[in-house]
């Protein structure tokens, strides 16, 4: 019967959840959309095929050039960036409004433009050549929307925080008490560009990127074209996928509340909305979700799915392999014709996201009333999700892009992996989780004076300790004195702070020492990081601002850290302990003590400092002018056999502690 009303319960808090996350389409959003969509086609249409713009006039075309955003072109380093104009061939709405699963609060509509394949050359796949061009043909477009009088403003936006990947958001002049904020972005498609063979993983398709004589594969780099290649065509399958099934569009509307609430994953390096409707078709296609399903079970599919399908290795590839092809036909299609449609998911994001999926199920499982407050309510930020917060501010870092903004990866998603990978190496088994997100992008950044702006927003890292002990720990012991190349790699990693040291088990070897007293252990995690920052990447501490010791002064009684008396508290306890497990002549033998005060557990706001007069010398002078009586008593459990009648447990208490106070 407690099974039956948690479930329904359940149910009946997710329908009224569902009505409150779904937008529903009126006729008044539905006509604002029309009209502002309308507005951009009319404004498009009106670009003259026939006018010189931006090069040499001749009188026949619009010609394109570098000059409509030369900061970009310049910045990605593309080699050839010059077409004449041509209308797109198509312009459609995709996105959830398509499917009807727009969720609460953010309100934005997709609108799919694919580009001429007159305005490119065949190799334009080449050395950014794409990214330009389509960059240029944006921003012919933002000037002439601006002049709409059904546009209130065109900004700036990127795709997925893919700076070389920037997109328009346009805002209705109308206003819409229902939807407010409510915004179109207009992203570029490049169906049948290009060849697709030419754009396989292992190719190199940016010059620049070589080791000596040999050209490195870009990976990366190829998958951004190829996702606007498959844009169209997922749309698609996405719009067939959830066509008149209504729970499977309420489960997309659930599987997007949750990861919204989420911080840690709902961004540019995992999930994404267009992700999580593209994984739950993708199940969908391969019979892992039917109709039958409620939207919870669909919810509780695609997270199991989530959990064991390693994303961010094995990939998810589209279009789907034919279940009837040759296994030679498919290995062709598999290296030649694929998209791996969770190319961003990065290695360092799906462990976390896996534990958030593995959290979420167990709720499922274990919480009242099957964890829908936990699941769908909480907001799990960074500050709730992390122990450690720390901001980079690197603006005008020119170390930053060193190297060049655009190789294969963007230079913000290598600084990221490169902070990641010196913490990782650094903290060792301190850390259970490291996370380096960096949201470069921001409103409305100019496109056209370039990419070096594109540094103003600070880099967070997040992380999770694995254990209070390991984080605290005092010293790092390194490989032992005898491994020469790995100790001389240990000295060169940590430098001055290196230190050859002899242990209490004879053993000698390369350590770190970072001496704390009991009070401050928690800064050691900051002392690390400011150190490798400062080493290896030559970041100030004041471009190093931790979330650690800010309320630390808040700790402090009469100016002292009463934390620092809790080596003694803990040294008293065990004696205690040791002197009450000794005592024979009670009616029951203490078998364990067991601290239950917080003051144990480092948790007391104020723990209990030694009383003056507890000593066996005790210096008047220096007595408080009040002293008090009484001593803090801490809480103390003792286990046993007890008795079962409640007066002879209350007398064996008596007889207990006039015993042990003997």
């Amino acid at each position: 019967m407690e099974t039956e009303t948690c479930i329904d319960s359940m149910d009946f808090k997710v329908r009224e959840l569902l009505k409150e996350a779904r937008l529903e389409c009126s006729s008044l959003l539905t006509k604002l959309v029309d009209d502002t969509v309308s507005a951009i086609k009319s404004a498009i249409d009106k670009i003259p095929e026939g006018l010189q713009m931006g090069g040499n006039s001749d009188g026949r075309f619009l010609k394109v050039t570098a000059d409509w955003a030369p900061g970009f072109v310049r910045d990605i380093g593309a080699d050839k960036a010059e077409f004449k104009f041509k209308k797109p061939k198509s312009i459609e709405i995709g996105g959830s409004y398509s499917i009807g699963c727009i969720a609460k609060p953010d309100v934005n509509i997709d609108l799919l433009l694919r580009l001429p394949k007159e305005c490119f050359h065949e190799k334009d796949y080449l050395n950014y050549r794409y990214h330009a061009k389509r960059c240029l043909y944006l921003c012919v477009i933002k000037k002439h929307l601006k002049s709409s009088s059904s546009i209130q403003k065109v900004e700036w936006s990127a795709l997925q925080n893919e700076a070389r990947k920037p997109v328009l958001v346009v805002y209705p002049a109308a206003n819409l008490g229902e939807v407010p904020g409510l915004f179109i972005r207009i992203i570029p498609t490049a169906t049948s560009l290009f060849d697709l063979s030419k754009l396989n993983m292992k190719r190199n398709n940016v010059r620049a990127l070589n080791a000596g004589d040999d050209p490195q594969p870009t990976p990366i780099y190829n998958c951004s074209i190829l996702e606007d290649m498959y844009l169209e065509e997922k749309s698609n399958f996405v719009k067939k996928t959830f066509s008149g099934w209504k729970e499977l569009g309420e489960a997309l509307i659930l599987l997007k509340v949750w990861a919204r609430l989420r911080s840690s994953i709902y961004v540019h390096d995992c999930l994404n909305g267009f992700l999580i409707s593209i994984i739950v078709s993708y199940l969908v296609a391969k019979n892992k979700i039917n109709r039958d399903m409620m939207p919870m079970g669909i919810f509780r599919a695609t997270l199991k799915f989530i959990e064991i399908h390693p994303l961010w290795k094995h990939g998810l590839y589209f279009p789907m392999l034919d279940q009837n092809a040759s296994s030679k036909g498919n290995e062709q299609l598999n290296s030649l014709t694929r998209f791996n449609l969770a190319f961003r998911i990065s290695s360092v994001a799906y462990p976390e996201l896996q534990d958030e999926v593995a959290l979420t199920l167990r709720c499922l499982e274990k919480c009242r009333d099957g964890g829908f407050e936990e699941i769908f309510t909480t907001k799990i930020d960074n500050a709730a999700k992390y122990d450690y917060c720390i901001r980079l501010n690197l603006k005008g870092n020119s170390e930053v892009y060193s190297l060049g903004f655009c190789l294969d990866e963007e230079c913000w998603r290598v600084y990221e992996q490169d902070v990641h990978s010196l913490l990782n190496q650094g903290l060792t088994d301190r850390a259970k989780f490291i996370r380096v997100i960096w949201r470069n992008t921001y409103s409305d950044f100019n496109v056209e004076n370039g990419l070096s702006a594109l540094d103003s927003e600070p880099l967070f890292v997040g992380i999770s300790v694995s254990s209070v002990e390991k984080a605290f720990r005092v010293v790092d012991i390194g490989p032992n004195a005898e491994k020469k190349d790995e100790a001389l790699m240990f000295r060169k990693f940590w430098g001055e702070k290196a230190e050859l040291r002899r242990f209490q088990d004879g053993k000698i070897a390369e350590s770190t020492v970072w001496e704390s007293k009991q009070g401050t252990r928690h800064l050691i995690l900051k002392r690390i990081i400011e150190f490798l920052l400062g080493r290896h990447l030559s970041l100030s501490k004041k471009d190093i601002v931790p979330v650690v010791d800010q309320l630390d002064f808040c700790l402090l009684h009469d100016g002292k850290d009463p934390v620092s008396h809790s080596a003694k508290l803990l040294g008293t306890f065990e004696e205690l302990s040791k002197r009450l497990r000794s005592i024979e002549d009670v009616p029951l033998k203490i078998s364990s003590v067991q601290p239950l005060d917080s003051a144990f557990r480092f948790t007391s706001v104020f723990p209990p400092e030694p009383h003056p007069l507890a000593n066996k010398k005790v210096d008047v002078a220096r007595l408080h002018n009040l002293t008090p009586f009484c001593v803090q008593s801490l809480e103390l459990e003792g286990s046993g056999n007890w008795p079962m009648d409640d007066v002879l447990i209350e007398k064996t208490k008596s007889v207990f502690l006039l015993k042990i106070a003997e």
